[in-house]
């Protein structure tokens, strides 16, 4: 039975200690993580939906120009359903078409893009 100084252990309240400090990090970690995660969510929500929109606008460039006005789509895309509002307006000889994309119809907009289209004879 020898007690001497090299023998002895961590006292109770060093090891309740170092369990909080490692439980404040753990926590913080987890945190992180989260936000890591909802972000890359986001990210990856916002790259479909310009995916979308600049395939319509495409779209629309191939085909006949359409006249001002206003429709709302509903696209299956990436393992989902994603909302489509097309909003064409007339400027002088041009066509400002804006499309928004939404993953619930009138929600929250996850990518808006705008192009110009020249307004053809024929539908002048």
């Amino acid at each position: 039975m020898c007690n001497s100084a090299a023998e002895r252990g961590f006292t109770l309240l060093e090891v309740m200690v170092a369990l909080a400090i490692f439980a404040v990090l753990a926590g913080a970690a987890s945190m992180a993580m989260q936000l890591v995660l909802q972000q890359s969510h986001q990210l990856r929500e916002r790259m479909y939906g310009s995916w979308i929109a600049d395939n319509h606008l495409t779209e629309m460039t191939l085909l006949p120009t359409p006249g001002p006005g206003q429709r709302v789509l509903t696209i299956d895309f990436a393992q989902g359903r994603w909302h489509l509002e097309e909003r064409r307006r007339r400027r002088h000889a041009l066509l400002e078409v804006e499309v928004l994309v939404m993953r619930v119809p009138s929600g929250p907009t996850v990518y808006q893009a705008k192009r110009w289209l020249e307004i053809s004879n024929e539908t002048q």
